[in-house]
């Protein structure tokens, strides 16, 4: 690996962290020495690109600092370019616009011998059949970033209806359809959603009274405990 895009890929490193660094780790990733990630943090540092820390406890990036976006790699278009597929055939009509708009503005900047990565893509995700959805996604999307609470009606497995108060916390994409997990005031727990399902939605003027990061985490440990509760109960039945 060239020294140039080594650095580049230390920079990567540290700025998809949000904790420190430690030298050790970062060697590992690029295979490279120890005493040759000291040089380059010290080469870096030189040319006044905002890095913090020592040897032996970790190295950070301080925030503000931006790389160019033509500074991409070939696997990293790749990618890009598989997830701007899958999104343009199962993502809402305000998604794949935005996915079209990322595109056209990331082929303005990237060097020409890259282009051929947007305009003829080499990677492709299979076709799927669309669901019906009342319920917009992008409306769900604008809860979840204002904090806002929904009204729903929600039909279950068995067709009954029911209304639903709801703190909406992550919308989750599927090949089909999506899900949208939040804590529902009427069970007094952590429910999932299927926008397939929903009749109809509201956004309150009720604001979520608890911070998004501090409701993840508690959703996600609930999830943990469920998953845990499914593990118990299947080694359970195969002893059996």
């Amino acid at each position: 690996m060239r020294r140039a895009d080594r650095l580049f890929e230390l920079l990567q490193i540290l700025r998809r962290s949000r904790r420190p660094v430690t030298a050790a780790a970062m060697a590992t990733e690029l295979e490279v020495s120890v005493r040759c990630i000291y040089r380059d943090i010290a080469a870096l540092m030189a040319q006044r690109v905002p890095i913090t820390g020592e040897p032996g406890v970790g190295y950070v990036l301080s925030p503000g600092f931006d790389l160019p976006p033509l500074m991409l790699t070939d696997d990293e278009l790749d990618a890009m370019m598989l997830g701007m597929a899958w999104v343009t055939s199962r993502g809402e009509p305000e998604i794949v616009r935005a996915a079209q708009n990322l595109i056209a503005k990331i082929e303005a900047v990237i060097p020409p011998r890259l282009r051929p990565h947007l305009t003829d893509p080499s990677i492709s995700v299979a076709p799927t059949a669309a669901v019906e959805e009342p319920v917009s996604a992008a409306l769900l999307r604008s809860a979840i970033r204002t904090g806002q609470k929904l009204h729903i009606s929600y039909v279950d497995s068995t067709g009954q209806e029911t209304q639903r108060k709801i703190w909406p916390i992550l919308l989750g994409y599927r090949d089909q359809g999506r899900i949208l997990a939040a804590w529902c005031e009427t069970r007094g727990a952590f429910r999932f959603f299927r926008s397939d399902r929903m009749r109809d939605a509201l956004v309150l003027d009720e604001r979520v009274p608890e911070r998004m990061p501090l409701l993840r985490t508690r959703w996600q440990i609930a999830m943990a405990e469920e998953r845990k509760r499914y593990g118990r109960e299947a080694t359970k039945s195969s002893e059996a």
